[in-house]
């Protein structure tokens, strides 16, 4: 269970949340893009929301700024999640713009206002579950985007009920959160999604 739970945390880390979402977009949207178009904007986002920021990571853990991926402490989320902000709003302004991808541009703009919320937090010196910020973000997303298509997408939304579920065992089993801060990273994710929800659906 350790084991399977550790993958759990991994495999929805928050740094796969953007990407997981952009490409869940693309498989599922009923407008007409060529690959080259969908990779032109898959490529970009991994490389800002993934690549960057574990190399980020890995030079605050070098210059001892951040002690372990888990982050346990409120000074050491900090950074990160400055460094993920502005590579998200480089995301925003310069990969996706409102006008090309409406719906894409807004699950970023809920994903900015879901770790907005998180910093304003750890300032309060409370720190969220980023997992269920990202899960709770992503959940919504899909939902809304079932909504907006009118496709079926029951398979898809169980599926991600299920991990938020896995999500938030593994947070509390790992000890990395309390009760409190897993519920209130979940509730900032899909609060996120809902306010910016009606500029798109």
């Amino acid at each position: 269970m350790k084991s399977f739970l550790k993958i759990i945390a991994y495999l929805f880390h928050p740094i796969f949340i953007p990407i997981g979402g952009s490409l869940f977009y693309f498989l599922v949207t009923k407008k007409y893009s060529s690959l080259n178009m969908q990779m032109g904007n898959l490529i970009p986002i991994f490389i800002i929301t993934v690549v960057i920021p574990v190399i980020c990571f890995l030079i605050l853990r070098n210059i001892g700024y951040v002690n372990s991926i888990l982050m346990p402490t409120v000074k050491e989320r900090k950074y990160p999640t400055y460094i993920s902000l502005a590579l998200l709003f480089m995301v925003v302004y310069k990969v996706i713009p409102y006008n090309y991808t409406p719906e894409l541009y807004y699950y970023f703009i809920s994903f900015i206002i879901g770790l907005l919320s998180s910093l304003l937090l750890l300032v309060l010196n409370f720190k969220v579950s980023l997992h269920m910020i990202g899960i709770g973000c992503l959940l919504t997303y899909v939902i809304n985007l079932s909504i907006h298509f009118e496709i079926n997408l029951t398979l898809s939304i169980s599926l991600f009920i299920l991990a938020s579920g896995l999500i938030a065992s593994s947070r509390l089993y790992f000890k990395a959160h309390t009760k409190i801060e897993v519920l209130s990273g979940f509730i900032i994710g899909i609060t996120s999604q809902v306010l910016t929800a009606s500029y798109w659906l």
